[in-house]
């Protein structure tokens, strides 16, 4: 066998590649493309809550807010150390996010109105993340899926949380079932939108299956994700935005209603109502921390020196 047959028969059998394996070019360079679009999503994520923690209600709320910021963070870590494996820089995948090569998610371009959007992005946001990224713990690139099965874990207690925040919303005053319901109105197309277009619209999708990057199509976690949903907001004693969403018998599913595809497109392509302010604050950050770097860069070069020393 050649050595692309070999490969896809690894993939076949569910043997995990890693890094020093060969890899057709167009794997390695789909790796790079999601696993660096997803890094970006979890730094750029940071923005629209960090915006609320000083304004948190209470210390607690605070505490939790801050920690799942953090968390995000650490994904981002994550995700950009599993990209570097395949050969990419940490500063060349930076400049293709600041320059506006590559992408992030288009969810994180819209902005935090209420308190009660971070009850919002926590159920539905991070509730469509999940819905995503619980399959790449079994995708084919090793570092990938073991980074995922972290970053999943986390991500299942920032849905809960989120949940959590709605439910009490919704059991408070009249003002505060009405932020409630605002915030799921606001948040919901804009999350059923995070998987991506429709399959037929997707170039990568089929490529993507057959080497077991994804394990579902596009359509199929948009309606698992909108099933859950469309149960669990009964909970909450809240409704779903969508007139067309309904219960069929015969499909043993939910049928919703059209997705705005144009306003998917124009946010992907740069102008959504908050892409400028968020990729305006990512190039400020790396800007202001560049002396952080050169402190930690310089620190690390005089440890090796002194080690080098000792050991002569």
């Amino acid at each position: 066998m050649n050595p692309e047959e070999i490969f896809q028969d690894k993939i076949d059998q569910e043997i995990k590649i890693e890094p020093k394996d060969w890899m057709p070019e167009k794997y390695r360079q789909t790796l790079i493309r999601q696993i660096s679009q997803h890094a970006h999503s979890e730094i750029v994520g940071m923005l629209p809550e960090g915006n609320w923690i000083t304004r948190a209600p209470s210390l607690r709320r605070k505490a939790i807010l801050i920690a799942k910021v953090q968390d995000e963070a650490g994904h981002g870590l994550y995700l950009y150390s599993a990209a570097e494996t395949l050969g990419i820089s940490r500063d060349e995948m930076i400049e293709q996010l600041h320059s506006g090569k590559a992408k992030y998610s288009s969810i994180f371009n819209y902005p935090t109105i209420t308190w009660a959007d971070m009850g919002a992005i926590g159920w539905l946001v991070d509730g469509a993340a999940i819905m995503n990224q619980v399959p790449l713990c079994r995708n084919s690139y090793g570092p990938y899926a073991r980074a995922m099965v972290r970053v999943c874990k986390e991500e299942s207690f920032h849905q809960r949380q989120g949940f959590e925040l709605l439910l009490h919303l919704s059991r408070g005053s009249e003002i505060q079932k009405r932020m409630c319901q605002d915030a799921i109105n606001r948040w919901w197309w804009p999350s059923v939108m995070m998987f991506g277009p429709n399959d037929d619209a997707s170039p990568h999708t089929a490529q993507s299956m057959k080497w077991k990057i994804k394990r579902f199509t596009n359509d199929e976690l948009r309606q698992k994700f909108v099933d859950i949903c469309a149960e669990q907001v009964k909970l909450l004693g809240m409704t779903l935005p969508d007139p067309d969403l309904k219960w069929n018998e015969e499909k043993q599913h939910y049928d919703f209603g059209k997705i705005n595809w144009e306003e998917f497109w124009n946010v992907v392509s740069g102008n959504g109502p908050c892409n400028k302010q968020r990729l305006d604050a990512r190039k400020k950050a790396w800007e202001e921390g560049a002396w952080v770097r050169e402190a930690a860069a310089a620190y690390a070069e005089k440890r090796k020196s002194r080690q080098n020393i000792q050991a002569a």
